[in-house]
């Protein structure tokens, strides 16, 4: 069990430790401990016993929250933005218009990830807490964002081959979803235990872009990923995602969603099989 202790989100550094003969050592626990219905429902329905600002360089000012059901005691991120930003400069200079910054597309990001099966997006639903609405979402405990592995720890994973594929994947993800924040490698946070990737903070994802991001740079594909996009109805695909993002939102989604797949095809035609992977 994962209980609410002062551990960082960002971990500045790694404690290796070695397992002597005959002394048993305890599995790591998952980042994220509770998943599907069970983390929706103990999101919705534990008690806040805090609510706290933290240190982050998120400009939408979430804060954690800690969660008890009496039984477990977890974190999460309590994100409660509703902005429109007429005019928006990244930190790589680029320029966007009319970005809806909300916490609404922290859930529509959730929802679409429990469509599609892919499991990157830690459980989030909506919730009041005092006078606020927000977006709840747990929080990946022991983790690292994927700037600091890199900058920071300069670590490599076990399996290259397993971990570009994790990557293809959340990349073709963020082109999806159109996240405004593409660059921005500290929301994709790492679970060093098990090399598992986690998609964060998408309050300025789904921008109404019926184009790809970069298309240019999309050159392998998840079968499954594909599998979930081309069996997706429209009418599923509307009535689980409506009640998060605009009509403008939902259509443009559904645009870049069927040309991952036409480019999918031409890719295929291009170069072979040898742009997938499963």
């Amino acid at each position: 069990m994962i209980t609410a202790g002062v551990m960082p989100l960002v971990i500045t550094s790694l404690l290796l430790v070695m397992a002597l003969p005959g002394v048993a050592t305890e599995a790591p626990q998952p980042a994220v401990a509770l998943l599907g219905e069970a983390a929706e429902a103990f999101l919705r329905t534990a008690e806040i016993v805090e609510l706290e600002d933290y240190e982050t360089k998120g400009i939408t000012h979430p804060r954690r929250a800690i969660l008890t059901d009496g039984d477990l005691t977890l974190r999460a991120v309590f994100k409660d933005v509703d902005n429109l930003d007429v005019k928006w400069k990244t930190d790589d200079g680029r320029v966007f218009f009319n970005v809806i910054d909300h916490y609404k597309n922290e859930i529509a990001s959730y929802e679409l990830d429990k469509l599609l099966g892919l499991g990157m997006v830690p459980p989030t639903v909506e919730r009041q807490i005092g006078h606020d609405i927000g977006s709840l979402q747990l929080w990946v405990e022991e983790s690292m964002t994927e700037w600091e592995r890199k900058r920071v720890a300069k670590i490599s994973p076990p399996d290259m081959e397993a971990w570009n594929n994790q990557i293809s994947t959340i990349k073709l993800y963020l082109q999806l979803i159109w996240d405004t924040d593409f660059n921005n490698i500290s929301n994709v946070l790492v679970d060093t235990n098990y090399w598992k990737i986690w998609k964060v903070d998408a309050s300025r994802a789904f921008y109404t872009r019926s184009k790809l991001r970069n298309e240019d740079s999309i050159n392998r594909f998840s079968r499954s990923f594909l599998t979930a996009l081309e069996d997706l109805d429209r009418e599923t695909f509307d009535s689980i995602l409506e009640p998060w993002l605009t009509r403008k939102q939902l259509k443009t989604l559904w645009q870049r969603r069927n040309r991952i797949l036409e480019l999918a095809d031409e890719r295929v035609a291009e170069f072979g099989d040898s742009v997938l992977y499963d």
